[in-house]
């Protein structure tokens, strides 16, 4: 079971790559003609546009791995004490869904870095 889970990841993510492959020197082919027409490019403005890049990335991955962290260590002692109180679902519910919020507004900064490109 496990074989065929990895072999179809491993069959999706190959079929991402190709995709890619084939679609995206179009996109970059219109984005170069555009910027073509716009000026040259110094190296300053993409060393800007990389560092812009890499920050919302880390905001994003920032966010998402606190995030997880926080939902395992609530949702492991929430299933304890719902196993022996049923009647605190509600509240184990909303201390689970409370650290979505961190990534809400990580994705939010991501988007924010991304429209000073």
């Amino acid at each position: 079971m496990v074989k065929t889970t990895l072999k179809r990841t491993a069959f999706v993510a190959a079929a991402v790559v190709v995709a890619l492959a084939i679609f995206a020197p179009a996109g970059f082919a219109q984005e170069h003609a555009a910027a073509a027409e716009a000026g040259p490019v110094s190296v300053g403005q993409g060393l800007r546009v990389l560092g812009l890049a890499i920050g919302a990335g880390i905001a994003m991955a920032g966010a998402a791995l606190g995030t997880g962290r926080a939902q395992g260590a609530i949702g492991a002692g929430g299933t304890g004490a719902i196993a022996e109180k049923p009647e605190l679902f509600g509240r184990i519910f909303i201390l689970v869904a409370l650290p979505e919020t961190v990534v809400v507004l990580g994705f939010v900064m991501a988007f924010l870095i991304l429209g000073n490109i």
